[in-house]
């Protein structure tokens, strides 16, 4: 919820009600893998490895092109991450899940503002 609150407090394309899903549905696919593949580690992969590409897709449409740049790409690597996360619980590595949050958290609030730093720099320099 904290990544989820950071995107929509900045207006991005994805936000409270994106993040929260991408990381129930990840997760619930995950322990359905476990279910229905219980022996078979090799599937619970392939499913993970499906989740891993759609995951993608969705953050894909996070991304824009306007005006000579392209926006969205922090939202776009937050749903992914998120999707991680959302695996992370389903395996019970709560650690992981933790560190995952933490991190992307941390990396949208201190990079930030210099992220826009050097994006002032480079329209003065051009």
């Amino acid at each position: 919820m904290p990544i989820a609150w950071d995107r929509e407090a900045h207006a991005r394309s994805a936000g409270l009600r994106t993040f929260p899903l991408v990381a129930i549905a990840t997760c619930g696919y995950t322990l359905l893998a476990f279910r229905v593949f219980p022996e078979d580690p090799e599937a619970q992969a392939r499913v993970i490895q499906g989740l891993v590409a759609g995951i993608g897709f969705v953050g894909g449409g996070a991304i824009l092109k306007q005006r000579g740049g392209v926006h969205g790409t922090a939202t776009a690597a937050s749903i992914w991450n998120t999707g991680a996360i959302g695996v992370a619980v389903a395996y019970a590595r709560y650690e992981i899940a933790v560190v995952l949050s933490v991190v992307n958290l941390l990396t949208l609030l201190l990079l930030s503002p210099l992220k826009h730093s050097g994006d002032g720099e480079r329209r003065r320099g051009s």
